[in-house]
This record gives structure tokens, C-alpha cells and sequence, in this order.
């Protein structure tokens, strides 16, 4: 009686070359986050009365302070609203021209290419509060200082996704109105726009949401908002009124997020 040898197979998820990457991938995780804790240097004594310290702070801001809205911050608040809506509106104006710089579809040239997308990545590079920081040096504290330096941060956001909706139209629509003549104005108008105009909208309204929480901090370093009042509450330690502006702020952060969300379903 003659009997096969049965050879028993064994399933193995990964590769050896793939075991050995996520180990590596694991190793170099761990050592990173252990050096950087060293350099951060945690004091243990800090995270151990944590709880009492933080139960102490939410006992001095509550109860909030209610009548120190109406004497300063319902004005600062709407200050706050036109920097995010202005800083929204210059970004669009500007990054739309060289969203389409960057767009390797609409613009041929490399060169040209590569310079509209450093200009993007120089604006993202930047935070929104260095950009406050500059334009405060240059035009002093108040709210242009606070509306350039959120259209100065917006506009790295708003032109790379603006270029890469521009690079997903279809080709069809665009190809048709080259070949009846139709000069490059209309062919952006009648071809491009109709595509990316959702996309547009999306990203517009977005970002006007993003600036809407970005600007309520610049204050912290005078360029005008709400962050103004609540540095004035941090450096008089009145925390009562700290926990009036924090409260607004949250409020207009879900408002802001509420009337997005219905603007989006009706027009786009």
C-alpha cells in the first residue's frame, strides 16, 4: 500500500521582506518616540498633581462671567467673523491665479509650474500666527494685520486644491472648444469652471471654516479678534471672563460648522 506523503502548508500573511520592513518600520518608531521624550523632558512630578491642577482651573472659570460679552466681547467676536470672511475672500482672489500656474493642464511651462507651487508650499510652510507676527510688525496690531495674515496662509490651501481639481476635468469638453477656435479666456470660462465649480465652492467654504477657528487665536498676538479679549482675561487672570470667551468662540465654532454644512447641500 503505497501512501503519499502530505505536506502541510502554512499560511503566512507577510513576506520575510515584509516582516523584516515592519520590524524595522517598529524599531525605528519606538527610538523616535523614546528620544523624543527625552528632548521634551517630561517631569513626572508635573503629571502627577495633574488632575488636582485641572479640576483647580475648572473651578476658577466656572461660573463664566456673562456680562463681560456685551462689554467686550460680542464686538470683538464679529471682528473676529470679518477677518476669517475677508481673509477668505483676498485668498480665493489670489489663489486661483496661481492655482492655474500650477495646474500642469492650463500651464505648459515647468518653470512656471514649479514657481506657483513654491508660492504654495511657502504659504502652507508659514503658521497663521507668524504670518500675524509679520504683518503686525509691518502695519501694526488690529485687524489687517489679522485678515493679510490669514489671506497669507490661505492661499497655499486653497490653490493646491484648486490645481489638482483643475487637473482631474476631463479632457473632452476642453479639447472640443480648442477645436472651434475658442480663445483661452473661454475656454477657462466655458470649459474648466463648469467642472471645477463645485470643487471651488467646497474648497472655499472650507476654508473659510478652517479661518474661522484660525482667527480667533490671532488676537494672542495682536492682530485683532477675539483673541485679544481673552488675552487680556489670561493676563489679568480673570478666568471667570476667560471662560465667557472660550464659550463663545466654541459656539461660533459650531455655528460656523452648522451654516457650512447647509450652504454645501444647496449650492453644491
Amino acid at each position: 500500500m503505497s501512501s503519499t506523503a502530505s505536506v502541510q502548508r502554512r499560511f503566512q500573511r507577510f513576506t520575510p521582506r515584509q516582516r523584516f520592513v515592519r520590524w524595522v518600520v517598529l524599531m525605528l518608531s519606538v527610538a523616535a518616540i523614546t528620544v523624543s521624550i527625552r528632548h521634551v523632558e517630561v517631569i513626572p512630578e508635573f503629571l502627577y498633581d495633574a488632575p488636582e491642577q485641572l479640576v483647580d482651573l475648572l473651578n476658577r472659570l466656572w461660573p463664566p462671567d456673562l456680562e463681560y460679552y456685551p462689554i467686550a466681547v460680542h464686538e470683538a467676536l464679529l471682528e473676529t467673523l470679518h477677518i476669517a470672511t475677508l481673509g477668505t475672500v483676498l485668498a480665493l482672489f489670489l489663489a486661483v491665479p496661481v492655482g492655474l500656474l500650477a495646474a500642469r493642464n492650463v500651464t505648459r511651462s515647468t518653470t512656471l509650474n514649479w514657481l506657483a507651487k513654491l508660492i504654495l508650499v511657502s504659504s502652507r510652510s508659514v503658521n497663521s500666527l507668524v504670518w500675524a507676527l509679520l504683518f503686525v510688525a509691518v502695519f501694526g496690531p488690529g485687524a489687517m494685520a489679522g485678515t493679510l495674515a490669514i489671506a497669507f496662509r490661505s492661499i497655499g490651501f486653497v490653490g493646491k486644491l484648486f490645481a489638482e481639481a483643475v487637473e482631474e476635468t476631463q479632457v473632452g469638453p476642453i479639447e472640443a472648444l480648442r477645436a472651434t477656435g475658442a480663445p483661452r479666456f473661454s475656454v477657462l470660462v466655458k470649459g474648466y469652471w463648469p467642472q471645477v465649480k463645485p470643487a471651488f465652492w467646497s474648497i472655499a467654504l472650507f476654508r473659510w471654516d478652517i479661518n474661522v477657528r484660525e482667527s480667533a487665536v490671532l488676537g494672542l498676538v495682536g492682530a485683532g479678534g477675539i483673541g485679544v479679549a481673552l488675552d487680556a482675561s489670561l493676563n489679568l487672570f480673570y478666568w471667570d471672563r476667560v471662560a465667557t470667551v472660550l464659550l463663545s468662540i466654541f459656539a461660533v465654532v459650531i455655528l460656523a460648522e452648522l451654516a457650512v454644512t447647509q450652504i454645501r447641500q444647496r449650492i453644491i
